[in-house]
């Protein structure tokens, strides 16, 4: 049920509209004592009945007035869960919504933020990514509209303010960051999206952005109202991140962003990666030193997909129980209900928490372990509470050993038998070199139906195991635009049923793709899926574990670019079975080699 409602509208020179909730002030009750545990998705309970299904890209605020204890949730504008309809049966869409907590386990939805559009946005867009924020004596609701309408179209930040947590709200009346169009393309409209706000030696910063035109920042004005064009800087190279969040941990800034797509239904491959600096405008570096504004694009894992029925984890929060403990609030889709009930490609993103915790300086979730779904101890909502989470580490992979019926160090003149073609190439296309396998970019591809790469394949272990390889692909480290140009390792079902770890060149930066692809199915569900690895080099490392589970297989992608720091990305589910395959691509488009220097299979270590 919404019960929020608009109580009335000042003209002025801006269009200012309030909202207004009856009796949802600052709650001063008691909590309740805390609970031991809690379990993914949040649990967030409809006063009316039922419970939120929904809460994408959630932001989080404690209540800051004295007296108010409990805990505050924003999420982006979707319907509430499956049976959120009218009269005819459409989807209701709430203008991001409010749920609030005390204990930081047990939620109550509280209504919305807006139920109708401010006049500067386009009647049918989405009010997205809302950034909560407190100071000047009030919060700040900054959020994105991803259309407007009196503004010449393209996306915009806006921000409402209160004196309270939940609202009365009064919007600003015209955005703190107007549209714009791409760095790299006059006239056309930038992703201005997904704001970040951020505090630091007496100046406010306003973060926004996303893969058209990259994550930039502003200055911020003293009343958080508007935003300096001409301070506007650089964070990240297009093409890559979305949804910053900045953290200072150890005298550092820490930027964590989200990659890939996140809206994909059970092949959403979304995830989260980190950069630090010493100041907020950057320039963010990886763990490797690598600055997330170069082509071949750094960014230090925190939290990706890791076999179990969580995928896309993505668009976070992070914030601190009242014990010290770091926590991670941010989306998934469950691959097992990935969809709306009815609406076939219309994902659904329940909140997700889980620990944060810091290795070598370093944050990853749950001590490297990802996404959790059993119990998990409950945090310190509350001035004394303890909180019982004790870290995990997750342990790398390691090879074990070396399976040489299965390896190629591709030293002789000739290929060895252990290898044949799936469509073989043109003659001097390949080659051996004495030092490794050369193998020109094809203007070919495997995609969906698009199946006329050559693939060069040799069985697969009938057990668990390791393939390495050490690849060198010929494009430019800069520049754009060798699309979608690739070289890699593939675990090849068939042309339908596949995952591939390449070195990629997409627009402007260089990326390491993970991917899966399935057959077609009659449910329609998508069939590619794709999240992205650590950075590549002139020579990139690429290893995929593989592991037999219950239902099919686990596959987990690492990266490397100097065959000693292991980069370990997502893990994708499949049931590729016995007749599975080890092979080598290197497609996408004409033009340029790729050359192997080997392929290393290997049993894992115990």
């Amino acid at each position: 049920m919404r019960i929020a409602r608009w109580s009335r509208i000042t003209i002025s020179s801006f269009a200012m509209f309030t909202l207004w909730l009856p009796g949802c002030g600052s709650d001063r009750s008691i909590p309740p004592p805390p609970p031991s545990t809690f379990s993914n998705p949040l649990l967030i309970q409809i006063p009316a009945g039922g419970t939120v299904q929904d809460c994408p890209d959630p932001s989080i605020i404690r209540g800051q007035q004295p007296g108010d204890t409990f805990w505050y949730m924003y999420c982006t504008t979707d319907p509430l869960n499956d049976t959120d309809k009218d009269s005819l049966g459409n989807f209701n869409f709430h203008l991001i919504t409010m749920h609030k907590t005390s204990d930081l386990v047990h939620w109550s939805y509280l209504g919305d933020v807006f139920n109708i559009r401010p006049a500067w946005v386009a009647p049918t867009a989405g009010l997205w990514a809302p950034a909560i924020k407190f100071f000047n004596n009030k919060y700040f609701l900054y959020y994105a509209a991803s259309d407007t309408s009196l503004l010449g179209g393209g996306a915009a930040i806006g921000v409402a303010t209160s004196v309270s947590p939940t609202g009365p709200w009064i919007e600003s009346g015209t955005p703190v960051v107007l549209p714009e169009d791409s760095p790299c393309c006059p006239g056309t409209r930038r992703a201005v999206i997904d704001p970040e706000v951020v505090q630091s030696n007496g100046k406010s910063y306003i973060y926004f952005g996303s893969f058209n035109g990259g994550i930039s920042a502003r200055t911020l004005s003293a009343d958080g109202l508007t935003s300096d064009p001409a301070s506007e800087t650089p964070i990240t190279i297009d093409n890559r991140y979305e949804a910053a969040n900045i953290v200072l941990h150890g005298g550092f800034y820490y930027i964590f962003v989200s990659v890939s797509n996140c809206c994909n239904g059970p092949l959403s491959g979304y995830a989260v990666f980190a950069g630090r600096a010493a100041n907020p405008l950057g320039p963010f570096l990886d763990s490797q030193k690598i600055s997330l504004l170069d082509s071949r694009v750094g960014g230090t894992p925190v939290i990706s997909m890791n076999g179990n029925r969580w995928v896309g984890p993505g668009h976070n929060a992070v914030f601190t129980d009242m014990a010290g403990q770091d926590w991670f609030l941010y989306h998934a889709i469950d691959r097992n209900a990935p969809y709306f009930a009815g609406a076939p490609g219309f994902t659904k993103r329940p909140g997700m928490l889980d620990a944060l915790d810091w290795v070598n300086e370093w944050p990853v979730v749950r001590g490297g372990l990802g996404p959790s779904d059993a119990p998990q101890p409950a945090p310190a909502a509350q001035p004394g509470d303890k909180s019982q989470y004790t870290p995990t580490f997750a342990t790398p992979d390691q090879a074990g050993q070396l399976m040489a019926t299965f390896s190629d160090e591709f030293n002789s003149p000739t290929l060895s038998p252990q290898w044949s073609w799936v469509r073989r190439p043109a003659s001097g296309t390949f080659g051996l070199t004495g030092q490794e396998f050369q193998f020109d970019t094809q203007n070919a591809d495997l995609f969906l139906d698009s199946n006329n790469a050559s693939v060069l394949v040799e069985a697969a272990p009938a057990s668990d195991y390791i393939v390495e390889t050490r690849v060198n692909l010929n494009v430019p480290a800069v520049g754009c635009c060798q699309n979608f140009v690739q070289a890699g390792v593939v675990i090849y079902g068939d042309d339908d049923n596949y995952l591939k770890l390449v070195h990629v060149s997409i627009f402007d930066t260089r990326q390491t793709e993970f991917a899966k692809e399935l057959a077609p199915v009659p449910n329609g569900f998508p069939r590619y899926g794709s999240t992205l690895a650590g950075p590549p080099s002139d020579w990139t490392w690429l290893r995929i574990v593989r592991r037999a589970v219950t239902s099919g297989e686990t596959y987990t992608a690492y990266s490397g670019i100097d065959g000693q720091t292991w980069i370990k990305g997502g893990t994708w589910t499949h049931s590729l079975g016995a007749g599975a395959r080890i092979g080598l691509v290197s497609m996408g488009g004409s033009g340029f080699t790729a050359k192997f220097d080997y392929v290393h299979v290997s049993t894992l270590a115990p």
